[in-house]
């Protein structure tokens, strides 16, 4: 197999049932298996992996000062509703 400009070998144990179920579908579709697990990998990084990456830089931004705070934003908020915001 001809490795794709950007990418890196990855080793992992896999449970034998997920691995039956990828061949299976490999072959089902006629793709490698890498193209399986690469695919499976962007889904759970787009769903699951997006939140926890999501949190990481929010902690990164909380850390570096770059937030604004609650009370700030309620009395913010409470202006413009009593219509005295410009």
């Amino acid at each position: 197999m001809t490795k794709s400009l950007g990418s890196e070998s990855v080793t992992l144990r896999v449970p034998s049932d997920i691995v039956a179920s990828i061949e299976a579908i490999a072959e089902a579709t006629d793709r490698s298996r890498s193209y399986i697990i690469v695919r499976a990998l962007k889904t759970y990084l787009l769903n699951e992996g997006a939140d926890v990456l999501a949190a990481v830089r929010g902690r990164d931004q909380i850390a570096a000062g770059e937030y604004e705070d609650i009370d700030d934003l309620i009395a913010d908020v409470d202006k413009i509703v009593a219509g005295q915001a410009a």
